[in-house]
This record gives structure tokens, sequence and C-alpha cells, in this order.
């Protein structure tokens, strides 16, 4: 009689043995999946699977593609150095949720923040022009307010210098070049 394949009773027989000799039916040894791997362990391998692929690995989906703004270059950084929102804020002395609004451009750091945002990224982000009151000011992280009473004029003669309506005198080009430790 030929063996027969199928279900009995909703329980279905290994088509492998035959039931009625309990002999292996079609090839099959009947060895484990373990003593097959064992058996194969003395084949070399083909000569072209010897190659590897090597290439970088992308960047992450959050890395900015662009560094348009101060909040580019801080995400840039801290995906650089591996480091959390978390971790960054506390190393600024800000909370998580500020670094993440910087970040995403939703705010800009207030002034007083610049100077550690500068430290923590290591570099300017933006290029100082000779005579740039203005990116000097918020280097130092200081107000129009702030550097007008340093120097003894009104801060909207300030604000006038950094939009350029008007330019500071000899005098006060020196001492704004003492202040800021640069030559005007």
């Amino acid at each position: 009689m030929a063996p027969r394949y199928g279900c009995q009773s909703g329980r279905a027989k290994d088509p492998t043995v035959d039931p009625g000799t309990g002999e292996s039916v079609g090839g099959y040894t009947g060895r484990s999946a373990v003593d097959r791997r064992s058996v194969r362990r003395d084949i070399p391998a083909l000569p072209f699977c010897q190659t590897s692929l090597k290439a970088r690995k992308p960047l992450p989906i959050a890395y900015p593609k662009a560094l348009k703004t101060l909040g580019d270059h801080l995400r840039k950084r801290r995906l650089d150095k591996k480091l959390l929102q978390k971790e960054v804020g506390h190393l600024l002395g800000v909370d998580k949720c500020t670094i993440n609004n910087w970040e995403t451009n939703r705010a800009t750091p207030a002034l007083f923040h610049i100077p550690r945002i500068i430290k923590f990224i290591g570099y300017i982000p933006w290029e100082i022009q000779e005579g740039d009151i203005k990116t000097r000011r918020q280097l130092w992280g200081i107000s129009q307010e702030s550097l007008a009473k340093q120097i003894g004029v009104d801060p909207g003669t300030v604000a006038r210098w950094e939009t350029g309506k008007r330019k500071p005198g000899k005098v006060f080009l020196k001492m704004l070049g003492e202040f800021f430790m640069v030559v005007f």
C-alpha cells in the first residue's frame, strides 16, 4: 500500500515517515537541524561571499541639513556629541523644552544665553564684520542698554550704530574697541 498523506482527526501527520513501516520517505534522513548544520561546517564559502560592504552610517533624521540658525548649530553639535536635550539643557542652565524650542526654531535664545551656547558649540556660528557692533555685543551677551551704560551714551545711539543709520565717532570707536578688546 502506498503511503497516504493528509490529516486524520484534525492532526497533521509527518509526511517524511511512512506510518506503516516507520521508514523515511522522500530522501529525508531524519537528522535534526543541529546535525545538518554540523555536516555543512567543513564546506568552504564561495569566493564572492568574502566581500563586505562598507559605508558611512546615515545621519539621523533630526540632523540639520543646512546650518542657518543658532538652533541648527546647537542641534548639530548636540547630535555630534551624542547628547540628549536634557543633558545639554543641564550644561546651559535651561530646561530640555527650551533646548527643543531653540533647535526647532520656535524660539531664539535670550542674549545672556548666547555666550554659553557659543562655548558649547565651540565656534562662532556667524561671520563677524569689522565694526559690527551688534554681533560683538551679542557674543558678549549684553543688551544695548548695558553697552550704552558702559560707554556713556544713550541706548538709542547704540541702536542707530547697529542699524547703520549713524556711525560712532573716533572717541566712541576707541571706547568700543577697548570694551570688546578689538580695534574698530
